[in-house]
């Protein structure tokens, strides 16, 4: 059989942190993550349920109808945002320019306390959306805001994803969760899809399932990364991305296949080394189709990668 080099198959970015994916054919690279991934955020408005703060993150693990809301930039990782859900005579949309970054506002997400521009255009919309007073924040400045410290470097910066500035994940890796959720299920089972996963980088090769569990350093094109911590799972990935409602997969096979430390993993956490943007200067970039090589790998059979840097 002829081999099949590891290659980016899928480049996604989500504009607003738990909305909808936007797919892309190529991407900027940043030391944040790629170009215009999760620079916008949904927060708290006033105090609320649990003990909520104003300007906590919001999230589709307990508001999943975010992830029906389609985001959109209107120009390259920094133009006008896109918010549009629904079809049809059901549908609505707002365009939403980027705030001013004079007015900052205070924000948390995952216990980092930083600010961020608001964008008061889009409260309305996105309060009726979820039945509660909103608003809607810019990460103007990703510096300020540092990666999860226990895996990564203290200059490592992220901009509002959960810890880290991209996810990668690959096909092979899913069909094995496939083949073992329809063995179990003796074939009932609908296959995953990798949306619920919510990944930047797929990659698809000859690399066996979980490989990735030992990668340290990869190339992609001609941008190196280094992977900083496999990905435990949440509860987000039971949602289904298309209707939003809740499910006991993939957790339930996962448990089976990749339970480690308490946790469930997929995927691993990457940090891109790659230089702050210059203004008129060369970016680095990545594109679907690009050459995936292994630079550096640990040896095999300790599972996602785990340990403290």
């Amino acid at each position: 059989m002829r081999s099949v080099p590891l290659a980016v198959s899928a480049l996604h970015r989500y504009p607003v942190k738990s909305m909808h994916a936007e797919d892309l054919d190529v991407s900027v690279v940043e030391p944040w993550g790629l170009a215009g991934d999760r620079r916008w955020m949904v927060v708290e408005a006033t105090e609320g349920r649990g003990g909520r703060q104003p300007g906590d993150f919001v999230s589709a693990r307990t508001d999943p109808a975010l992830l029906l809301v389609r985001a959109r930039l209107l120009a390259e990782g920094y133009g006008a945002l896109e918010l549009a859900t629904g079809t049809g005579a059901a549908s609505s949309s707002i365009t939403v320019p980027v705030p001013d970054p004079a007015t900052q506002l205070p924000v948390e997400v995952w216990g980092s306390h930083l600010t961020a521009a608001p964008q008061p255009a889009a409260d309305a919309w996105l309060s009726d959306l979820l039945g509660r007073p909103l608003r809607l924040v810019h990460l103007d400045d990703p510096t300020r805001r540092p990666a999860d410290p226990r895996y990564s470097h203290p200059d490592d910066r992220v901009s509002f994803a959960d810890g880290y500035p991209l996810l990668l994940t690959t096909t092979a890796s899913l069909a094995a969760l496939d083949d073992a959720l329809l063995e179990h299920t003796q074939g009932a089972a609908e296959p995953l899809g990798m949306a619920r996963f919510r990944p930047n980088l797929v990659l698809a090769g000859d690399e066996p399932a979980w490989a990735e569990d030992d990668w340290r350093r990869i190339r992609v094109g001609d941008v190196t990364f280094r992977a900083v911590k496999g990905c435990a799972r949440c509860v987000m990935t039971t949602f289904d991305p298309t209707t939003g409602e809740r499910g006991h997969e993939p957790t339930r096979t996962l448990a089976r296949l990749r339970r480690y430390d308490g946790g469930v993993w997929f995927g691993i956490n990457l940090v891109p080394d790659v230089p702050a943007p210059v203004p008129g200067a060369p970016a680095p970039e990545i594109r679907v189709g690009d050459d995936v090589e292994v630079l550096e790998r640990a040896p095999a059979g300790d599972g996602p990668l785990r340990t403290p840097a």
